[in-house]
């Protein structure tokens, strides 16, 4: 049943990256007390660049871990700045700043603290503030009536708070504990190994020979950041069948070379690769991606992680026996993210205010095992569970919840934008064609772009 009055919940949310600070603008707008607990010392999550990693374990192997964000110094935003915005808060050039349509990771975190002022966020935020525990206080009763004890301490004065809310909104993001391989004879290798959370800047590697594991975009970016500083750079893949614009790159570069998957490692620094070649080298650094990880929640089984498939989760966000009091933003991946959390966020504080129910938990576990099997069906490994590319399950998860589909020129910018990536790889960010500044000039004039009575620059003047 969905209740005619609106019911005003106490809700936490975990977390002020980009996923936290719409969830608590949508609680916000729907009449609930919000309360933000974040980590570090302002907003942004991933986007708060920290160049102090020196305390952090070069592996990341302590689900606890010192530094939240993975951003590197010199990184771009791989979608233009046009696509990321928020359905009511566009990503516009602002005098003074970073005017580039792939703007660097700074723009969006100011882009954020724009939107956190516009709102007026600010204020339900408490920084510096570390979550340690979150659980259901009432832990038998029926899901719509658990109540949620959270314990926090604050980093400054090491104050350990308890409080109890109605819900609690899981948004602590994907991008910071790291995944790694299992490859013969790491633990014995007594060289440097390092996953990507702590790489910063190619400088420290000015000189050696480096292998990068993992031929994702993070690999192959940073890769060719090392290049120009390294005596050998060696790229391990899975598959050696490349795409034209990294091709490229490699044959720019004497020192770049591109490898098959590590077999072996041995103490002496020799890193030994499936086709039987082999090299010594000083630095092997993981660009394997992430893992989800949530050390502080408490379900009592009733949220797991299983080869990085965060389950059972009801369209990536609710888990059956908890929701909705429960629920976790910003789990999906290989999508256009800032405009799918506000959906996600929008859905969570309707629930709770009553204007929209969930399915009951049996119709809700079908969904999800038909989802599951749908996925074993078509080979999709359990790991690529949140991956979610194309715009359909965007536009639906809006349409639930009253927010517009995408707009054509969004998906047509996106998708010009990783075409042009796999021709150009290392320019696809500062060119483009006629036919993009078309799409370009119909998005700028469209009023998605004049909503806050605010004419955009044209980034291509």
């Amino acid at each position: 049943m969905v209740s005619e009055t609106n019911q005003s919940k106490n809700v936490c949310v975990i977390g002020a990256g980009p996923s936290g600070l719409v969830a608590a603008r949508e609680l916000k707008r729907e009449g609930h007390k919000v309360v933000v607990l974040e980590q570090n010392h302002d907003i942004g999550g991933q986007w708060l660049y920290n160049p102090n990693v020196q305390e952090e374990d070069p592996l990341g192997r302590d689900p606890w871990l010192k530094v939240h964000s993975s951003i590197y110094e010199s990184l771009r935003l791989m979608s233009p700045r046009e696509v990321m915005g928020f359905t009511d808060f566009p990503f516009l050039v602002k005098k003074g700043r970073d005017p580039r349509r792939f703007p660097s990771h700074r723009e969006l975190l100011l882009y954020l603290k724009d939107f956190c002022e516009w709102f007026e966020l600010r204020d339900m935020i408490k920084f510096n503030t570390k979550v340690h525990y979150v659980g259901p206080l009432n832990y038998g009763v029926p899901s719509e009536d658990l109540k949620w004890v959270v314990r926090s301490k604050d980093k400054n004065s090491e104050e350990e708070v308890e409080q109890v809310f109605d819900a609690v909104v899981v948004a602590t993001g994907h991008y910071s504990n790291p995944r790694l391989p299992c490859i013969q004879g790491m633990a014995i290798w007594k060289r440097k190994q390092m996953h990507s959370h702590i790489y910063r800047s190619p400088e420290p590697f000015r000189g050696e020979i480096v292998v990068v594991v993992g031929n994702s975009f993070s690999g192959q970016e940073i890769s060719m950041e090392l290049v120009k500083v390294v005596k050998e750079l060696h790229l391990s893949s899975k598959s050696l069948d490349i795409y034209e614009g990294l091709s490229k790159v490699i044959s720019k570069h004497e020192n770049f070379h591109l490898r098959p998957q590590i077999e072996t490692l041995r103490e002496d620094g020799t890193v030994i690769f499936n086709d039987g070649s082999s090299i010594i080298a000083d630095t092997i650094l993981y660009c394997t991606g992430y893992t989800y990880s949530f050390p502080f929640l408490d379900t009592k089984g009733m949220v797991v992680v299983d080869d990085n498939r965060v389950g059972p989760l009801y369209e990536h966000t609710f888990p059956p026996a908890l929701a909705p009091s429960l629920s976790l933003v910003g789990i999906p991946r290989r999508i256009l993210g800032l405009p799918f959390f506000e959906s996600q966020g929008k859905w969570v504080a309707q629930l709770l205010s009553g204007k929209k129910a969930l399915p009951s938990y049996e119709e809700m576990m079908k969904s999800i095992k038909e989802f599951y099997h749908s996925k074993e069906e078509a080979g999709i490994p359990k790991h690529y569970t949140h991956e979610i590319e194309g715009f359909d399950y965007c536009d639906k998860y809006a349409e639930n919840v009253g927010l517009p589909k995408l707009q054509e020129w969004r998906k047509d910018l996106c998708v010009s934008a990783v075409v042009n990536l796999f021709i150009n790889l290392e320019t696809y960010r500062d060119s483009w064609n006629d036919d993009i500044d078309e799409k370009l000039q119909e998005a700028l004039r469209s009023p998605y772009f004049t909503q806050l009575g605010v004419e955009p620059e044209d980034p291509s003047l």
